[in-house]
């Protein structure tokens, strides 16, 4: 997404056109898939401060747009869940027997779901480079349903797909052989599926969506990647059909990042991305500790916490992220109480 400035004169809002659609849609999905980077130019200091207030107020929104999308950062997790989807798509493009899966588990705010979509992401551009202008969905990219079953499983595909409402009376197998169809016509080679936590192995209802995911592993010609909290704990692989699972995919774990060369790296790309007026470069490479005392090490708490301090700074007119600013924003309730007494918001 490009968010322009503001110029003193012109029409443009420098905002963004229209909310982002759900990536659980295709439609969604290719937003997500074909979205440029935000970027924004800051103003020059002698332009900026001679904005009128409506103009003023328009750059600002503008601004705060700009922050309020995560910026991914391509982190070691990020490249090896790349790496192996990649090795596994490969693998399997000529298997006529079970294939080869991947589970990506950790913590909550550990990139899981951003390292997943990066993945369907970086493989549904190299289809469109490798076939342009085709009509092929070469990826799809789901949620397990909440105290799911097997006809719920299937509406997720129907609901990505957009494919007419399903009649009442279509009994699940109907609804799953014509999302099978439409996905094999459609050259589908990547599935997703997030929240897999949901899937549990140790109850009735958790059987019967594993028994239907199965289903479709074996009718789709297509690598199957999950990502869920904690898997090996959600009874994921519980049972004879959990130790199936487990025999067929790969697991990849993520997990709070330790305070190294990487985690400051992590922090000075983050930093680069603000756009604030009297922000002093590297403030935020110089409190690595303190960034890491207060997220724990989560990429998604330390990626909240910067975002929040931007947009706050617009708001208050500070335009720039202090120790002090940071000690203002809340972040999540397990980064929150985890973090040592003095890194809190009570610290002096």
């Amino acid at each position: 997404m490009v968010v322009n400035a503001a110029e003193p004169g012109g029409n443009e809002t420098g905002l963004p056109d229209d909310r982002a659609d759900p990536s659980t849609r295709l439609e969604g999905w290719r937003r997500f898939v074909e979205a440029d980077p935000a970027v924004f130019e800051l103003l020059p200091d002698q332009r900026w401060q001679a904005l009128t207030p409506q103009l003023r107020k328009t750059y600002d929104e503008a601004r705060i747009a700009y922050h309020s999308e995560l910026q991914v950062v391509r982190t070691s997790t990020v490249k090896e869940i790349a790496h192996q989807g990649r090795l596994l798509t490969l693998l399997n493009q000529r298997e006529h027997g079970a294939r080869r899966g991947m589970i990506v588990s950790g913590q909550w705010t550990t990139g899981k779901t951003t390292a997943l979509k990066q993945l369907g992401r970086t493989h549904e551009l190299r289809i469109q480079q490798r076939y342009p202008g085709s009509d092929r969905i070469p990826v799809v990219y789901i949620t397990a349903p909440p105290k799911g079953s097997p006809r719920k499983l299937a509406l997720e595909f129907a609901r990505f797909l957009g494919l007419p409402v399903i009649n009442p009376r279509h009994n699940t197998i109907d609804v799953t052989s014509a999302v099978c169809q439409v996905l094999i016509e459609a050259r589908t080679d990547l599935v997703l599926v997030d929240e897999i936590h949901l899937l549990n192995h140790a109850t009735t209802a958790g059987e019967d969506l594993s028994d239907h995911l199965k289903y479709f592993t074996e009718h789709l010609p297509a690598t199957f990647v999950y990502a869920g909290i904690n898997v090996e704990k959600s009874g994921l692989f519980t049972g004879i059909r959990g130790k199936q699972l487990g025999g067929r995919c790969i697991l990849v774990r993520t997990g709070a990042f330790p305070r190294n060369t990487e985690w400051k790296a992590l922090i000075a790309s983050l930093e680069s991305t603000l756009r604030l007026h009297r922000h002093t470069p590297d403030t935020l490479a110089g409190l690595s500790k303190y960034l890491h005392q207060r997220t724990g090490g989560m990429i998604g708490s330390l990626s909240h916490l910067i975002r929040a301090a931007a947009i706050s700074a617009v708001l208050d007119g500070s335009e720039r992220i202090t120790k002090a600013s940071l000690r203002n924003i809340r972040i999540d309730h397990n980064s929150e109480s985890d973090s040592p007494p003095d890194a809190g918001r009570e610290a002096g």
